[in-house]
C-alpha cells in the first residue's frame, strides 16, 4: 500500500522511480507518506486562488528553494494552466529579488540598529512597480517566499500589502500553506 503511495508521488511529479528518502518512508512503513501525498494535493486545491496562481505559488517555491524536480513540475503545470512565459519569468525574478531582500531585512531586523536601518539598501526592485502578475498577486507571492525564508519584517509588509489589496486572510493562508507543503515535499526529493 505504501508502495503504491509513492509511486503516485513519483508520478504525479514526473520523477524517476528511485527516490532514497520516500524509499526510507516506505520500508520504515511510515504513514506520512501518505499525508505528504494529501497535503501536496489539498495545498494545491484551494478556494481563494485560482489553479494557475496556486501553481505560480508553488513555482516560485520550488526555485526559492532550488528544487529541479519541482521546478520542473510547476513549470510544465504552469504552461498547461496556460500561465505565460512572462509570468512564469516573473514568479523566477520574484523568487530571487525576494531571495536577496530576505537576507537584508531580515539582517536590518535581527540587528535593530538605527545605523543600518539609515543606509539605503540599494537592491533594485523596478519588477515590483509594474508586474506582470498584478501587484496583489506579486505581492502574495512575495509574502509566500519571505514567509518561507523566515523575514518576519518581510512578511509584516507584505501581508499588509496584500490586504490593502483588498484580500482576505483566506487567501494568505492558502498560499502560505502552499509554501509549507511544497517545501515540505522538497525535503524528500534528493
Amino acid at each position: 500500500m505504501l508502495q503504491e503511495v509513492k509511486n503516485d508521488i513519483i508520478e504525479n511529479l514526473g520523477l524517476d522511480q528511485q527516490n532514497d528518502l520516500l524509499d526510507f518512508l516506505v520500508d520504515g512503513s511510515s504513514r506520512y507518506i501518505k499525508d505528504i501525498k494529501l497535503n501536496f494535493k489539498t495545498a494545491l486545491d484551494v478556494e481563494h486562488m485560482t489553479a494557475k496562481e496556486a501553481h505560480l505559488t508553488g513555482l516560485a517555491i520550488a526555485v526559492n528553494n532550488k528544487s529541479s524536480k519541482l521546478i520542473s513540475f510547476f513549470q510544465k503545470k504552469c504552461a498547461e494552466l496556460e500561465a505565460t512565459e512572462a509570468e512564469i519569468a516573473e514568479v523566477i525574478a520574484c523568487a530571487s529579488l525576494l531571495s536577496a531582500n530576505n537576507i537584508f531585512y531580515r539582517f536590518r531586523h535581527f540587528v535593530d540598529s538605527d545605523k543600518y536601518d539609515s543606509i539605503p539598501a540599494k537592491i533594485r526592485m523596478n519588477i515590483m512597480a509594474k508586474p506582470v502578475l498584478g501587484k496583489e498577486f506579486f505581492e502574495l507571492i512575495s509574502l509566500a517566499v519571505s514567509a518561507a525564508n523566515g523575514c518576519e519584517m518581510c512578511v509584516k509588509s507584505h501581508e499588509k500589502s496584500v490586504k490593502s489589496f483588498g484580500s482576505g486572510e483566506q487567501r494568505i493562508f492558502d498560499a502560505i500553506r502552499i509554501a509549507s507543503v511544497v517545501t515540505s515535499i522538497d525535503k524528500l526529493l534528493l
